[in-house]
């Protein structure tokens, strides 16, 4: 009784977590978006020319240094989108931490999908 009580209550901490990282991803994401937009309105414009958007890592690193608009958007974007990839390696921690193979196996081929996807689009291969 006790052992199933105690992995009931280590469950129930876990999904707290998870849902806390995907409240803090999604405000946080939500809030760099909305800085990005105030300097958008303020400076007038986004930052870079006419259809040139900042799409790799380091061109949205200087943009940023620079305070383009256009750039602290993208990273908010960037943000929202890593928020749901942070919530599988935290539910592959949980399924290995429950012994739960299968689905740690599972979750850890949903996190190789996401990666290759994002390395596909990424690269636009």
């Amino acid at each position: 009784m006790d052992e199933k009580k105690k992995l009931a209550n280590e469950n129930k901490q876990v999904e707290q977590i998870i849902g806390r990282i995907m409240q803090i991803g999604v405000v946080l994401a939500a809030i760099v978006i909305l800085i990005g937009l105030l300097l958008m309105f303020a400076q007038g414009n986004d930052g870079y020319p006419a259809g040139v958007h900042p799409h790799t890592f380091p061109a949205i690193y200087q943009g940023i240094v620079a305070a383009k608009p256009d750039a602290v958007m993208m990273l908010g974007l960037f943000l929202l989108i890593l928020t749901p990839v942070l919530r599988v390696v935290v539910s592959i921690y949980a399924f290995a931490k429950e012994r739960d193979h299968f689905y740690t196996i599972i979750t850890t081929a949903v996190l190789i999908i996401l990666i290759i996807a994002m390395w596909i689009g990424y690269y636009g291969i």
